[in-house]
């Protein structure tokens, strides 16, 4: 075996696996490996803070289908890391997360930027991989990697700063790639059997179809069926939106025709999703879940089948190899629907049409709060924009490769009506961990991967307060995005809870924020501000114009009125009891 150190080991075994990209703060605790990674053709791309850099693995991650890699110092870099490894492991992103500790010889005694690193990661990660020993570097760096790809989820590498140095006796791993099959060929046959005897079959193209590339897979069924095709909630990349069978994206602040096409479902098929109780949720006043109807649900990690919505047939197999096996059944079996095929497409065809002209009228949000704060904004000095109307512009202006990222909050949600998509790795949210300040680094982890196409991320003002410094890595680093934010002056989302449940009453709900646009600028990005609806579309094309062709960065800022769409859960509050006389004003 060849003689190295550890810390060639490490570097060695990174490249084995194909890392061309790592992100993170240098830091004395992994210097002896940093200090290779130039010649072993690894780029270390600082960011301005470890969360960034977290979120930007996972967006490379997710573009890419390759592993996101970060690493910062021991102790506050490495806690910096766990928010943003929580997202990816809700994203389901073989992000390997390097965490360098206190050396061995000094652990327990409180020295200086000590943390028990482990028990932080514990329930965030697939596997944790503590080096016990510098020889065994390369064992557990490979196996990292092979479980990131394995369960399609994070995984840690924890590293004391002592074993980096010395001479082993290494052999590097190979990479261990599995072949995902189709599922049991009972279950196989089960879902077929159900599906050939429905009259109203609709499919759910989740986030496991985007991550194992069988979206034309997925088409070859809806169409063989002439199923509508629903999007997974915030995996609305997961089907084409021009197709004749898309049909939207369920959840909050989905698609009512989406909605309305599920509800008359006789048979489910849940291609590539968990059915995550917050996708599901009644949306738009419907309670749109189809109680009665047949599911059947093909999942990669046969924990997922049957935990969230009771399912007829469960398959453990994987998105692509399952619908091809499916179709193939089918075709071998008497399809009651495709007696009905023509109805069924004009009867989508409908629903989609009048969700469509719904909203071009849906100019702005109805509720009393958001009429008053229209009204309140109008006598206000400024122009302010409906968010409805500026969603709906963006979406025009959007070129067909782009790649959008959002963050958390309540005009980010919204527009989840309006994103739309034709091909697979191009949305990316924050899913069901909803953390702010995910927008900006994520997308520019995209970018990274992808520097050939378009890269737009959405923020609302507080949340994009949280990450915007990280504009100066992509103006450092030559990382071009366009990042635009939605400056209402607060924070929407909970202070629509305010609205609902506490009778207006504001606490800590409202922001004054300086431009952002003239912050942009500061950090050496171009600033633009919007407040004129005709300006929007063209705004966002001429950044991207920048981005693409003069590799610059720019930060729109488009000034929004107060209004606020739903909230994210009507069932998650309630009305407040309060007993003792000093609060009896506040119920």
């Amino acid at each position: 075996m060849p003689r190295m150190t550890p810390s060639e080991a490490l570097v060695e075994t990174l490249a084995a696996n194909g890392v061309t990209d790592v992100f993170g703060i240098m830091g004395s605790a992994f210097m002896d490996a940093m200090d290779i990674f130039a010649p072993a053709g690894i780029r270390l791309i600082p960011t301005v803070h470890e969360q960034g850099a977290g979120h930007m693995a996972d967006g490379y991650a997710r573009v890419s289908g390759r592993h996101g890699v970060c690493i910062a110092q021991n102790g506050p870099g490495i806690t910096n890391f766990v928010t943003a490894i929580a997202a990816a492991y809700w994203a389901h992103s073989p992000v390997v997360c390097i965490t360098p500790e206190t050396g061995s010889m000094t652990q327990g005694l409180g020295g200086f930027q000590e943390a028990q690193q482990l028990p932080f990661f514990e329930t965030i990660t697939k596997y944790q991989g503590h080096v016990a020993n510098p020889a065994r570097m390369a064992e557990f760096t490979a196996r990292c990697f092979d479980r990131a790809m394995l369960e399609n989820g994070p995984t840690q590498l924890n590293i004391p700063r002592d074993f980096f140095y010395g001479d082993i006796n290494v052999e590097i791993p190979e990479p261990i790639r599995i072949e995902r099959g189709a599922g049991g060929e009972q279950s196989l046959q089960q879902a077929a059997a159900l599906l050939a005897e429905a009259q109203f079959p609709v499919i759910i193209s989740g986030g496991g179809v985007v991550m194992a590339d069988a979206v034309e897979e997925c088409k070859a069924l809806a169409e063989y069926l002439g199923a509508p095709v629903v999007n997974s909630y915030l995996h609305n990349d997961s089907f084409p939106a021009s197709h004749p069978l898309w049909c939207g994206p369920l959840g909050y602040q989905g698609s009512k025709a989406g909605m309305k096409l599920i509800s008359r479902a006789d048979v489910v098929l849940a291609l590539g999703t968990r059915l995550g109780p917050f996708g599901t949720l009644p949306q738009h006043g419907l309670d749109y879940w189809p109680k009665e109807a047949k599911v059947i649900q093909v999942d990669c990690d046969a924990k997922m089948l049957g935990l969230v919505k009771k399912i007829s047939v469960g398959v453990c197999g994987d998105a692509k190899a399952a619908a091809v096996s499916i179709l193939e059944r089918l075709q071998n079996l008497n399809v009651a629907c495709l007696e009905n095929k023509g109805a069924r497409a004009s009867e989508i065809a409908a629903e989609k049409q009048a969700w469509e002209d719904e909203l071009d009228q849906w100019i702005h949000e109805k509720d009393d709060y958001s009429l008053d704060m229209i009204a309140e904004q109008s006598e206000e000095e400024g122009s302010y924009l409906h968010p409805r109307q500026v969603l709906r512009e963006l979406e025009k202006a959007m070129p067909e490769d782009v790649m959008v990222s959002t963050d958390i909050g309540n005009i980010n949600s919204v527009a989840n009506s309006y994103l739309r998509f034709e091909k697979p790795r191009s949305f990316f949210a924050a899913m069901s961990f909803g953390n702010c300040g995910y927008a900006l680094p994520t997308i520019i982890g995209a970018k990274t991967a992808a520097p050939h196409r378009p890269a737009v991320s959405y923020a609302g003002d507080g949340a994009w307060g949280m990450s915007m410094m990280e504009i100066m890595t992509c103006v450092r680093e030559n990382i071009p995005v366009t990042s635009i934010v939605f400056h209402n002056r607060q924070w929407g989302a909970e202070k629509k809870n305010q609205v609902d449940f506490y009778n207006r009453r504001f606490v800590a709900g409202d922001l004054e924020n300086p431009s952002f646009a003239d912050i942009a600028r500061a950090m050496g990005a171009e600033g633009v501000t919007v407040d004129k609806l005709e300006d929007v579309g063209p705004a966002l094309k001429a950044a991207i114009e920048r981005q693409m062709e003069e590799g610059k960065t720019t930060v729109i800022e488009i000034m929004c009125t107060r209004e606020l769409g739903d909230p994210f859960r009507r069932d998650a509050l309630s009305k407040p009891v309060r007993h003792l006389d000093k609060y009896k004003d506040y119920c």
